[in-house]
């Protein structure tokens, strides 16, 4: 367990989310807008990121397009329903970049690959010094150390507990919501419960607020 003090404070001006598992329930191949369903913290947690002006995309595989399990309608009707939910709220995403191929087409826009970073990148003169993803996979939290994120974090709804164990990182202890910690490689680290306990450990550490100045 290792607590790092270089994580603060922190620039981050972008959040890019993963869709499954991060922000929704995971149901395996989802094209029935029905289906979206918030996970617990996720609501609360874009509206605190979003109340303090940082920008949300969304960054998904979908390659059960391009396996046939459904069709990009079905696709962009699932995205408009998680969009209408969240305007609803007052929690609007910024945009959505997404991949449709088969993990075998060797694209360029698959996650870990930086096809949907460079796409959004370009479309909103992003700087990867004020990103930080969140996912709850290891493909994700690559994604955001091979862009050169600030920060690359893992919740541990979804996939995030299995994930964790795989990387071989401790859980928080009992009682917490986060712990900072460092991969194998030695590379910073968040996990914590879900996208609102990301978002309480965050904004006091952002550049420029009272508590990071502290």
């Amino acid at each position: 367990m290792h607590k790092s003090d270089s994580l603060m404070p922190l620039s981050v001006r972008s959040v890019f989310l993963d869709r499954d598992g991060t922000v929704i329930e995971d149901k395996s191949y989802l094209g029935d807008p029905a289906g979206v369903q918030l996970l617990p913290g996720a609501g609360e947690g874009l509206a605190l990121l979003a109340g303090r002006g940082l920008g949300l995309f969304i960054v998904t595989n979908q390659s059960g397009i391009g396996r046939g399990y459904f069709s990009l309608d079905d696709y962009l009707a699932c995205r408009a329903e998680l969009h209408r939910i969240l305007a609803a709220a007052g929690t609007p995403l910024t945009d959505e970049a997404f991949c449709p191929h088969d993990p075998d087409a060797g694209c360029p826009c698959r996650k870990p690959a930086l096809g949907l970073w460079h796409e959004l990148r370009d479309r909103h003169n992003l700087a990867p010094q004020e990103c930080m993803i969140i996912g709850d996979k290891a493909g994700d939290l690559e994604f955001g150390y091979a862009a050169g994120f600030a920060l690359s974090a893992l919740v541990l709804t979804g996939e995030g507990a299995k994930t964790a164990a795989r990387l071989g990182v401790d859980l928080p202890p009992a009682g917490a919501a986060c712990l900072e910690t460092v991969d194998k490689a030695g590379r910073p680290l968040l996990l914590a419960r879900d996208l609102k306990a990301v978002a309480d450990w965050l904004l006091p550490r952002l550049a420029g607020s009272a508590s990071s100045a502290s």
